[in-house]
């Protein structure tokens, strides 16, 4: 059977050449960076020489690059690193409404803990406000949390804008980016963003490792204890096999930036344009511009999305309804919900995301099994 894997937002393959440079670190160079024999010592210097490799493509120094195990604990360690760091400064966390659970949750647990957090709204498409976030921020404000694009419907936030009024009243600024990582050139030499999450298999790298970029003189509290490793941030042996691989992913996705968006981005448009054209009733959930390049986000009308997912599947053809973070939950998209959009619209909602082997094929499939099968589900729908 044919197979069309369009969930690149929940996970995608390693790439042949990121596999290749991670081999020799699982037996021949396995060394402990900690020891101070000639196996560690290497093992140390292709571990300074994987963060200095990943703190030039963010433009930042290498001191400021912590690896961690994902993305969520780069966001957990982002941000109760810092609210605990500055708790003596004051308890207030600012985030938006439609962030991934990995900030959602953190900031959460943070408030049982006494720390208190304003959630800010979103418009139709998904956007922050600049200004709501102005008026948000108080003197007992000491970190705000903003995605930099979202997992859920592409929406892809003005992180410049923001994170100048954070820097405009002196509060510290992070951003969870595990979505635009490899598909954007973030301007960390050129906004006053201070902390920036991201994790290497949404860009063709291993799981289980990802980075938190922490500017210098930024405090934070480390989540983990036991060992002086990551700047006494993060106690345990380091991951190298998952540094490598990281860095490694990491530069193919910039070399190949420039062509590969917009590829991506083609390969998306025709794909929307293709379901709005040929399905009535339907739409684009998310901003239609201002969105991810692999990300398309469409609900169709009197269906439940479950149901179009498991005849996809059965076309050979992968997809989702949101993130792969609450996949089984029956509750609708606490993001879609932030936008305003219709209950039964959001149960209808489906997440196409291409990746680097999507090709033009892929999507006329796409095209061709879906109005059948939209068709055939709104013939037997109770809605």
């Amino acid at each position: 059977m044919k197979t069309v894997y369009l969930d690149h937002a929940a996970t995608t393959y390693v790439r042949e050449e990121v596999l290749e440079a991670m081999l020799p670190y699982f037996a021949e160079k396995y060394g402990n960076p900690s020891s101070i024999h000639h196996v560690g010592r290497s093992s140390k210097a292709v571990m300074d020489d994987c963060r200095e490799r990943v703190a030039q493509l963010l433009k930042v120094k290498p001191s400021e690059v912590i690896f961690t195990g994902g993305g969520s604990e780069a966001d957990n360690l982002a941000i109760k690193g810092h609210a605990w760091a500055m708790k003596n400064k004051g308890n207030h966390i600012i985030t938006s409404q439609i962030e991934h659970h990995a900030v959602l949750h953190t900031v959460q647990w943070l408030e049982k803990q006494g720390f208190t957090a304003t959630y800010l709204p979103v418009d139709h498409y998904g956007q922050v406000s600049p200004d709501d976030l102005e008026d948000a921020i108080t003197d007992k404000t000491i970190l705000v949390t903003i995605m930099a694009s979202n997992n859920e419907c592409g929406t892809v936030e003005d992180i410049s804008k923001l994170s100048a009024v954070c820097d405009k009243y002196g509060v510290t600024f992070h951003t969870d980016a595990v979505q635009s990582v490899g598909y954007y050139d973030l301007g960390l030499d050129n906004d006053p963003i201070d902390m920036l999450s991201f994790s290497a298999h949404k860009f063709y790298g291993p799981k289980g490792v990802g980075a938190l970029f922490v500017r210098s003189g930024t405090r934070l509290e480390p989540l983990i204890h036991g060992g002086a490793q990551e700047r006494s941030l993060r106690a345990g042996t380091e991951n190298i096999a998952g540094m490598v691989g990281l860095a490694r992913a990491m530069e193919i996705a910039y070399e190949e930036m420039p062509k590969a968006v917009p590829r991506l981005r083609g390969l998306r448009d025709r794909l929307i344009e293709g379901v709005l054209s040929d399905i009535p009733d339907t739409g684009l959930n998310g901003h239609p511009t201002e969105r991810l390049p692999h990300n398309a986000n469409l609900y169709f009308a009197r269906i439940e999305g479950e149901g179009i997912l498991l005849k996809l599947d059965m076309a050979g053809i992968c997809a989702s309804s949101g993130s792969a973070c609450t996949s089984g939950s029956l509750e609708p998209s606490h993001v879609l919900a932030a936008m305003g959009i219709d209950t039964m619209l959001i149960h209808g909602s489906i997440r196409f995301s291409l990746g680097h082997r999507t090709t033009s094929e892929d999507i006329e499939y796409v095209l061709e099994q879906l109005p059948p099968i939209v068709e055939n589900l709104r013939e037997m729908s109770a809605l």
